[in-house]
């Protein structure tokens, strides 16, 4: 099987990874804080990127150590604390969704920040997805879960900061990609230790779900998924990789309603659909522009 192919399948599966993992993360919070949990699940993930890196006999050295635990704290810290603050009230689907919003506010940022100008295509792209935000959010229905909507839309911003972050970091330094994983994500599991610890906490209830859910996530939606996705951006165009951004959130979605219930309403349902279509229309211009600048 060709290289390619095989990118397409290793999308395919970190899509069901990635995907699913909102409904893990979700239904292990009934087992233990939500705050330790992320405190674990990220040491634990950061370890096994490095038995990665030590496996593949990869350099640990970085350059610009105090912009790589900056981008750890936004990146790994911030990020995972707000989305799994969020589940606890909120839907996995819904914040799935809502979170990745990302593409959409990396490009003003970016603008801002890189000045990478947004082009009119762009612009039909947010406007689309502001549309289907406003459908999710229901602000003329005030549901109890506002709160949680919110978080999940502050970890989207989160996550936007942390690509211009990491964007500026390999503009200014060459960095093995997974070593920079490993090390922002080490970073960002210490600064989610010390608020675990600061903040009080239920204690954990060590069932076999509790446990699963950490090996999923240490080892499948860290590990395996991280090697799958460079193997794809190695393998595939930056803007075919980018519709992968496609199948995560739907697959939560389709995750959360079967094994949840988490029927989403007529609005919500509808502002899915625009979401999801802004964010394909966003991926299939990138995929268009990588294209014209090789021909």
């Amino acid at each position: 099987m060709s290289p390619s192919r095989l990118a397409i399948l290793a999308l395919i599966l970190l899509s069901g990874i990635w995907g699913y993992n909102w409904v893990v993360m979700k239904q292990v919070i009934q087992y233990v804080d939500p705050f330790d949990f992320s405190a674990i699940r990220t040491l634990l993930g950061a370890a096994t990127l490095f038995l990665v890196l030590a496996g593949l006999r990869k350099p640990l050295k970085l350059a610009a150590m105090p912009r790589v635990a900056m981008l750890g704290v936004v990146q790994t810290g911030a990020f995972t604390a707000l989305i799994q603050w969020a589940l606890v009230a909120g839907g996995a689907g819904k914040t799935a969704v809502l979170v990745y919003t990302m593409p959409f506010w990396v490009i003003p940022m970016a603008w801002w920040a890189l000045g990478e100008r947004i082009r009119g295509i762009q612009w039909l792209a947010l406007a689309i997805a502001a549309g289907g935000l406003v459908l999710i959010l229901e602000p003329w229905a005030m549901h109890s879960s506002l709160f949680s909507n919110l978080l999940a839309i502050g970890g989207g911003l989160t996550w936007a900061l942390s690509a211009i972050l990491a964007k500026r970091l390999r503009r200014d330094h060459d960095f093995d990609l997974l070593a920079l994983t490993a090390w922002q994500m080490l970073f960002g599991a210490l600064a989610l230790c010390i608020v675990a610890l600061l903040l009080p906490s239920r204690p954990i209830d060590p069932t076999p779900y509790f446990y699963g859910a950490l090996a999923f996530n240490a080892v499948l939606a860290t590990g395996l998924a991280w090697l799958l996705w460079l193997y794809i951006l190695q393998h595939l165009s930056a803007g075919m990789a980018g519709l992968s951004a496609l199948g995560i959130p739907m697959v939560g979605v389709l995750a959360g309603w079967i094994e949840l219930g988490e029927r989403p309403s007529a609005a919500e349902f509808a502002g899915m659909l625009l979401i999801g279509g802004a964010l394909a229309l966003t991926s299939l211009w990138s995929l268009w522009q990588s294209r014209r600048a090789a021909g």
